[in-house]
């Protein structure tokens, strides 16, 4: 029975002409009203946005080989399109995030980035298509940033320059200025960001216009709301500008949210774990660097030394300060050094306190020597006008003191 009800609808599609001109018309219909929409851009089709948003989701969501798997998709499907080579360039850029340091994947992603710059400059060169040059500037962005994490400084800015240059030439199109907006958000807050922290670049800057810093944290918050390419971009900067502005509940409402989206993102997972340490959510903060610590025993994406000093850190803090555990502490302040050794990271806030939570432990074992060693070891490793130093010179005499006292 079931049979001859398929065969009749297939007879009823094939052989009733009015039935298939209204069906091709409706298709028709349907195509002439996305390209319509759509403007002929491949960033605005309905179809295309479907597609990127699961491969997205799998990157940030650090599953790169499923991510990878769908990106090459898009390239078998839009060989000649920038899209693809681009979200790939992305992935390997995400893949050095959890560790900046890191520089196994630098000539994938610059190479990715150069590809998709040679198919968006074809477009470019024929079309003039706003989208090429959207595609140009994000790509030429991209370079500049991980440049500037090389101290690469010349090839930084000539990226620079030409992402200014390209994004100048999109913001016309309307309809990409959520997306657009993420590069003058950037531009606005690290522009001051640059002067203030990188007096040896100050000459360069007189080659920018002046940025406005209030204004980009309020334009990368408008494009994390509203965009659809940029969103996760502009989160991830966010956290970062929140956390040197000292803006506590906005990163730790940002952070959660991010590492809910993404669960298995450890950037997001150790933003989530410090802000809420910082912001005093204690039984978080210890959940959330046991689940690290447990990520990075198992190996999952991504999860290595960098977020373990984080972890452990945080775990050790309440350890000595809130549980009176000292051998547990020690367990944990040892751990943090370790990982710091391992990603060289001996400068770090958290390394030079774990010193000097190590020192402070052995002082209460009446181990003045060993106490002595710690702190003289941060104030060889610590800048000058740091707390670490500061607080480690005054224990360093009551250790001196309390060893005169014990002879």
């Amino acid at each position: 029975m079931k049979s001859q009800i398929i065969r009749f609808l297939v007879i009823l599609t094939v052989f009733i002409p009015g039935q298939n001109q209204a069906n091709a018309q409706w298709w028709k219909a349907t195509e002439d009203a996305e390209k319509e929409r759509s403007k002929g851009m491949l960033l605005l089709t309905s179809e295309v946005q479907i597609e990127a948003t699961n491969a997205i989701n799998h990157m940030y969501n650090f599953k790169f080989y499923d991510a990878e798997r769908e990106f090459n998709y898009l390239k078998v499907k839009y060989p000649d399109h920038p899209l693809p080579e681009f979200l790939l360039g992305l992935m390997e850029w995400w893949k050095i995030v959890p560790n900046t340091e890191n520089v196994l994947y630098d000539e994938r992603c610059l190479d990715y980035m150069d590809k998709s710059i040679q198919k968006a400059e074809k477009i470019w060169d024929d079309t003039e298509n706003p989208e090429a040059a959207f595609f140009m500037a994000a790509a030429y962005a991209f370079k500049g940033r991980l440049h500037s994490e090389r101290k690469h400084w010349t090839k930084a800015t000539f990226a620079a320059k030409n992402a200014l240059k390209y994004l100048d030439r999109s913001r016309n199109f309307a309809d990409f200025s959520p997306e657009l907006m993420f590069g003058d958000g950037l531009y606005n807050y690290y522009f001051h960001y640059v002067k203030e922290n990188y007096p040896l670049l100050r000459p360069v800057l007189w080659l920018f216009p002046k940025g406005d810093k209030p204004k980009g944290i309020q334009q990368l918050e408008k494009v994390s709301y509203n965009a659809f390419y940029t969103r996760t971009e502009a989160r991830y900067f966010l956290l970062q500008i929140y956390g040197m502005e000292n803006m506590n509940d906005k990163a730790y409402d940002l952070a959660r949210y991010t590492h809910d989206t993404y669960p298995d993102n450890p950037f997001f997972e150790r933003y989530h774990a410090r802000t809420a340490f910082v912001s005093g959510h204690m039984a978080e903060a210890e959940q959330l660097s046991k689940d690290i610590l447990r990520k990075i025993d198992e190996h999952y994406a991504g999860y290595e030394g960098v977020s373990g000093r984080y972890a452990t850190y945080i775990l050790a803090y309440y350890a000595y300060n809130y549980n009176k555990d000292f051998a547990k502490a020690r367990e944990y302040y040892q751990k943090t050094i370790e990982f710091a050794e391992q990603t060289s990271s001996t400068k770090s806030g958290y390394y030079l306190s774990s010193m000097i939570g190590l020192g402070k432990i052995a002082m209460q074992s009446q181990d003045y020597d060993k106490a002595i060693e710690y702190f003289k070891q941060v104030i060889d490793d610590s800048e000058r006008k740091s707390a670490q130093r500061e607080e480690a010179k005054k224990l360093l005499t009551e250790a001196k003191k309390a060893r005169r006292k014990n002879k």
